[in-house]
């Protein structure tokens, strides 16, 4: 029986599973209520995430806590002092490290934005807001419900009360040119933000956008165009394309995320909440119960009440699952961390390596694991090559 592996950094994420409106784009685990944010159980939900995590402690006995992420849904509908209380349970329970990042997802909003310094209070060091767009008309076509006006006006006070600030953008949107989305770049930079997700709108399945898909799409040619402007008018601001979605100056990186390229470990609370944790019999991915109203229910049952599924990783899966996530970053891993994040020798995907640095796809260099420039933009052919050939 191999030895147990070490345990990697170990950061939490917290799912806050409504939203004020059901984006047609959108296959997130999340639920607009059916009146108004009225109806929203926000202090069940705290109570219940913090039973999750009692019963969870065993599982993570003794580590730190990296960072932690509070996305959703719209976890900015919070009223400030549920998530005030909802830190303050978490800090009674785990080991923050010093200088930890909490983050918490927003959406811009005359609601939200005055709560934005009160989150700050409560501890949160980073927001990352879901802007999108900062055009009207194509805000409209993907079903948001602020405008651009709101969209600045959420940039600007985040700006205010936040050194750390993440703004969405997306591109490839029903009806847009390249002229638009460099206009939204053009605004977030110009406003002072140092970290940028740009995302190319995918039509998923099961959405309404998959059941009846807008016609105007951009094409991939123009697609493709939007993609190269982007990542040629962020380096000319200086930003890094750190990870195939996300640009960044240096020393803004987001940290949370880090840790998940580089397989780090993540406990997972809320509903429908995914974690992966190394334990001493091997590595584990658990789900909590997707629907809030079954994860509520579970405060009764308590453990294993919260979680729907609990799978150990066989060694089979576990380059694909490395891959999948290391692969992401510009500037990839040290070739030494596949072995200590997953126990097995790097000569166990010799085969892949060589087939992937063949295709100009991985770059050449032994002592990382590193995709090439082609192997970025191309990075599902990169990881094909780990999943088919095993």
């Amino acid at each position: 029986m191999p030895p147990p592996l070490p345990s990697p950094p170990l950061a939490l994420y917290v799912h806050f599973p409504w939203c004020a409106r059901k984006c047609p784009y959108c296959d997130f685990n999340s639920h607009a209520p059916r009146d108004s944010d009225s109806c929203i159980p926000f202090a069940a939900w705290a109570e219940a995430v913090a039973a999750d995590l009692e019963t969870a402690l065993p599982q993570i006995e003794g580590r730190s806590i990296h960072s932690v992420f509070i996305g959703g849904g719209t976890p900015s509908l919070l009223p400030p002092a549920v998530l005030e209380k909802l830190l303050d349970a978490l800090r009674a329970r785990l080991l923050f490290e010093a200088g930890i990042e909490i983050t918490l997802e927003a959406n811009p909003g005359t609601v939200e934005v005055p709560r934005f310094r009160d989150y700050r209070a409560a501890g949160v060091t980073r927001l990352s807001i879901g802007v999108q767009s900062f055009n009207d008309r194509l805000l409209a076509r993907i079903g948001r419900i602020h405008d651009g006006r709101e969209a600045r006006r959420a940039l600007e006070t985040a700006l205010t009360h936040f050194d750390r600030v993440n703004v969405d953008l997306m591109y490839g949107l029903p009806g847009q040119n390249p002229g638009q989305a460099l206009s939204d770049l053009e605004i977030a930079v110009g406003d002072g933000v140092r970290h940028l997700s740009c995302y190319h709108l995918t039509v998923e399945p099961n959405t309404p956008f998959a059941h009846d898909p807008p016609n105007d799409l951009p094409d991939e040619d123009t697609a493709a165009d939007m993609e190269e402007m982007i990542e040629t008018r962020l380096a000319d601001a200086g930003f890094t394309h750190y990870e195939v979605s996300a640009f960044a100056y240096t020393g803004c990186e987001c940290r949370h995320n880090l840790n998940y390229w580089h397989f780090g470990d993540y406990l997972g609370l809320g509903p429908g909440a995914h974690g992966k944790l190394t334990t001493s019999g091997g590595i584990v991915r658990e789900v909590r119960h997707k629907h809030p109203a079954r994860y509520l229910e579970a405060v009764a049952r308590r453990e294993p009440g919260f979680i729907q599924e609990r799978h150990v990783v066989g060694a089979e899966e576990l380059p694909f699952e490395f891959m999948m996530n290391a692969l992401r970053l510009s500037e990839g891993v040290p070739a030494t961390l596949f072995n200590e994040r997953t126990g097995l020798p790097l000569t166990a995907i010799a085969g892949e390596l060589e087939k992937a640095r063949r295709a100009s796809l991985l770059d050449p260099a032994p002592e990382r694991l590193r995709p090439t420039a082609r192997g970025m933009r191309f990075l599902n052919e990169l990881l094909q090559i780990f999943l088919l050939d095993r």
